[in-house]
C-alpha cells in the first residue's frame, strides 16, 4: 500500500463527506493508513480492532461500507460476513487480506462481498473498490427511502381512495369503476384525482409502477356487481 499516491481526480471526486467508510482491523498501522487514505478524498472514517466494537458504534444513516480484514485477532472475517448477513444491517464489504487464496475469494464474493483485495494493494485498487461500494449503497439507500416515502402516502389514502387505486392501476375507466362500487363517474374521478396527488404519481404508469412496489394487487371489475355488494 503506497499511501498518497496514484489518486485520479476521479478517485478524488467520488468522496463525499456524507458518505462514510468503516474499517475493521485489528492493526493499527493498518488502520490509521487506510483511514488517511480514505480522509484525503474527503470521506468521513471510522476505525474498529474488533467485531464487537463495530457493532456497538450507532451507524450513520448515509452511503457506507466496511472495508473487512480476513483474519482478525481471536476471530474470522468471513464469519463475521455470515453474521452481518443475517442482521438488519446492510452494507457492501471489501475484504482484504494478507492469506488469501481463490476458495476464500469465491466465498466472500459469493456471500456479497464487493471486493476482495490481497495485501499489499495499490492505493487506487482500494479507493475504486470504495467508489464502487459507496455508490451501490448509496442506491439502495435511495430505493429504501423511495419505497417508504410510497408506503407513507399508501398509508394517507383513504379506504375509499385504496379501492378506486386497485381499479385503476388494472386499466379500468372511471365509469367502470363507478358501476362497479355504485357511485357516480364524477366521484370516481374526485378520488381517483385526490390519490394521484397523495402518491405524488404524474402519469398512470407511475402510479402502476408504485402499485407494484407496494404490492397492491390490481383489481379487475366483476360481472353483476350490485350496489348491495358493496360498502360506500
Amino acid at each position: 500500500m503506497n499511501l498518497g499516491t496514484d489518486q485520479t481526480p476521479a478517485a478524488s471526486a467520488a468522496g463525499n463527506a456524507l458518505s462514510v467508510v468503516y474499517i475493521l482491523d485489528d492493526e493499527e498501522a493498518m488502520r490509521l493508513a487506510l483511514s488517511s487514505l480514505f480522509r484525503s478524498v474527503g470521506l468521513r472514517v471510522e476505525t474498529f480492532d474488533s467485531s464487537q466494537a463495530f457493532l456497538a458504534f450507532p451507524k450513520y444513516d448515509a452511503p457506507s461500507c466496511l472495508v473487512l480484514d480476513v483474519r482478525l485477532r481471536g476471530e474470522s472475517g468471513l464469519a463475521f460476513q455470515d453474521e452481518l448477513a443475517k442482521s438488519a444491517l446492510r452494507m457492501p464489504i471489501i475484504f482484504m487480506t494478507g492469506h488469501g487464496d481463490i476458495a476464500m475469494t469465491v466465498k466472500a464474493m459469493k456471500a456479497g462481498a464487493i471486493d476482495f483485495l490481497p495485501k499489499p494493494f495499490r492505493d487506487q485498487d482500494m479507493l475504486d473498490a470504495v467508489s464502487n461500494a459507496l455508490t451501490r449503497d448509496g442506491e439502495r439507500l435511495a430505493a429504501e427511502r423511495s419505497t417508504a416515502s410510497m408506503r407513507a402516502a399508501y398509508a394517507s389514502l383513504t379506504p375509499r381512495e385504496r379501492e378506486v387505486m386497485e381499479f385503476v392501476v388494472a386499466g379500468m375507466l372511471n365509469k367502470q369503476i363507478a358501476s362497479a362500487l355504485s357511485l357516480s363517474e364524477i366521484t370516481v374521478k374526485i378520488h381517483r384525482g385526490q390519490l394521484m396527488r397523495k402518491m405524488s404519481a404524474r402519469s398512470l404508469a407511475e402510479l402502476v409502477r408504485m402499485a407494484a412496489a407496494l404490492q397492491v394487487k390490481p383489481r379487475q371489475v366483476k360481472p353483476n356487481v350490485t350496489a348491495s355488494s358493496v360498502q360506500r
